[in-house]
């Protein structure tokens, strides 16, 4: 049939209806010249009118003549929806997982309908099990949805990560989403470059460690929301836009975090610097061999470089760049990039690392720069014979975890070092503070070239980073996408950008929980972000469900502040948490 054979065919019973009325109202035709051209009789087609103006009277959702379109899931509980309900339960999956996949599959159901057909089919209640056992659940073959832009219209839905949305408020607040729309990293043809980064982000806050099966989290509309998407991506796409990131666009983005921290003022005068192994996996012939303390031998890996304040945690400054021809001037390298980036209130005036961090040299090179460091330094046979001799010591109390105190013996010194001189090649003097009854067989060694700061903060100074040492290489673990078992592979150099981003974004959180800012990211992540519960999409709105835990109401409490804030990548819409009485 052509076009115009359509248009004048009056076979299809609502196009004749539609053609008859369009002839009589808006042709102005007479009944009786609508009837004969259209086939009706007269009281036929007087009887088509009176339904017309009848049905104008009145307020109907839908049209007289054209259907309108529904958006959202069809509501259907067919024998296939019952087949997936049993073949998951077999696997041992939970009602609340079963509905995160059966809704990102398109079936609109509830927790009862989920119950119901359990207990039909003679399932029993599901044994307690540990966090570890559910992440390493055996997931059937699934098709998941392809991932796209999200769609406004009202929609309710459940998700095991509705407490990730907690941290929207606060990446909203400091404008990490207005840097990334502003950051050089790609965007897609189907999604955006601040929906691509909050893809990488939303699976790095969600904590979990093992991705060897990625058909839930793919189906899981919650995640996919955060990043203002249906769902997320599969591993295939988060490979493919990790390869089309350069070096250059991380440390650009790193510079303008920079900015942030300096402006809303979590930068000290001081930064603790150390070094991190990441493991490699895959070929590895391009590869150094380096220490890794976690698994206790030297293995083929890259070594990254991070730099950290030691009071609010912020991690500023990341590469994974590192060799070891240039491993100790990886000092002067951060130099560089604080100075192309502006200075707080407090400009960078400390540097702390260990004693393999740099050479004596670059020692040298930072206090002419004027930058006042402090480091152990290594302990020969020689050196010690030499410390023994000299048995003069003074008795000081410095700050240890958990709020106690320990007493130690030092000695202050000043000493030369080979390799540490001035610009005429003279050796300088640097201070020396030995410390014993330290824990430790051999005592520690603390060189720095502030000779007015007291003996006892010299050595609080260098034990703070004794405390947070920990967190600076293990918070990186804990969020770590490219596992053993991972079938994703990401570029090294932008994953630890991004769990840098990830990181900050955990302390930023912790910042407004005063109580508990010093918590771990795996500790602040199971005391407040795990959580599940529904999602109310509605025209001027989102709805997140919190099911009640002990610290609910400092949640809540926390996110009042931001409740008129706006999302520009969900609509524009404001996000309101709402407690449910189920736990």
């Amino acid at each position: 049939m052509s076009p115009t054979d359509y248009f004048n065919s009056n076979e299809i019973v609502l196009k004749k209806r539609y053609d008859a009325l369009h002839a009589f109202f808006a042709d102005r035709l007479s009944a009786a010249e609508v009837a004969e051209k259209y086939g009706y009789t007269q009281s036929s087609l007087y009887s088509l009118i009176r339904d017309f103006r009848k049905y104008l009277k009145e307020d109907h959702t839908e049209d007289f003549f054209f259907k309108e379109p529904v958006f959202g899931r069809k509501e259907t509980n067919s024998d296939d929806l019952k087949d997936l309900i049993v073949s998951l339960r077999k696997l041992y999956f939970s009602a609340e997982d079963i509905e995160s996949v059966a809704n990102a599959k398109g079936y609109r159901i509830s927790y009862g309908y989920i119950y119901k057909v359990l207990k039909d089919e003679g399932f029993a209640r599901l044994p307690r099990r540990s966090a570890y056992e559910k992440k390493n659940l055996e997931l059937p073959v699934l098709q998941a949805p392809v991932s796209e832009r999200l769609k406004t219209h009202d929609d309710k839905f459940h998700s095991m990560a509705t407490g990730l949305f907690v941290f929207l408020p606060v990446i909203r607040h400091f404008g990490i989403d207005r840097l990334i729309e502003r950051s050089s990293f790609p965007s897609t043809r189907s999604i955006s470059r601040l929906s691509s980064i909050l893809c990488f982000v939303a699976l790095k806050l969600s904590g979990v460690k093992r991705y060897s099966h990625d058909d839930l989290w793919c189906m899981d509309r919650g995640l996919g929301l955060f990043a203002g998407l249906n769902v997320l991506p599969k591993t295939a796409w988060f490979s493919s836009y990790s390869s089309r990131v350069d070096t250059g666009m991380n440390l650009s983005f790193l510079k303008e975090l920079h900015r942030t921290w300096v402006k809303h003022g979590f930068l000290s005068d001081t930064s603790n610097l150390d070094f991190t192994t990441i493991p490699y996996w895959g070929e590895s012939d391009h590869l150094e061999n380096n220490w890794s303390g976690k698994r206790g031998k030297a293995l083929s890996s890259m070594l990254a470089v991070l730099a950290q304040d030691p009071q609010s945690g912020i991690i500023d400054y990341g590469s994974c760049n590192v060799q070891h021809k240039g491993e100790a001037s990886v000092v002067l390298e951060y130099l560089d990039f604080y100075k192309q980036t502006p200075q707080g209130a407090e400009p960078l005036k400390y540097l702390v690392f260990d004693s393999k961090f740099t050479n004596y040299e670059n020692l040298s090179k930072l206090d002419d720069q004027q930058i006042k460091f402090l480091t152990i330094r290594r302990r020969g046979e020689k050196i010690l014979e030499k410390i023994a001799e000299n048995k003069t010591y003074k008795t000081i109390r410095v700050e240890a975890a958990g709020l106690k105190k320990r007493t130690l013996k030092v000695r202050d010194e000043q000493i030369t070092l080979p390799g540490y001189k001035d610009s005429k090649g003279q050796e300088k003097q640097i201070r020396q503070v030995i410390i014993t009854d330290n824990g430790k067989v051999k005592p520690a060694l603390i060189l720095t070239n502030d000779f007015d700061l007291s003996t006892e903060n010299v050595v609080r100074k260098y034990a703070r980073r004794w405390l947070v040492e920990k967190g600076i290489s293990e918070q990186i673990d804990f969020f770590h996408l490219n596992r053993v078992s991972s079938s994703m592979v990401i570029k090294v150099d932008f994953d630890l950008v991004m769990t840098i981003l990830v990181h900050n974004i955990y302390r930023l959180f912790a910042s407004f929980l005063d109580r508990y800012k010093n918590l771990s990211n795996e500790r602040i992540y199971e005391k407040f972000i795990v959580n599940n519960g529904y999602i109310n999409i509605r025209k001027d709105e989102i709805t997140v469900d919190l099911k009640k835990k002990r610290d609910l109401p400092l949640i809540l409490e926390m996110t009042k502040d931001f409740d008129q804030q706006t999302y520009s990548w969900l609509g524009n819409k404001i996000i309101r948490f709402v407690p449910v009485s189920t736990s």
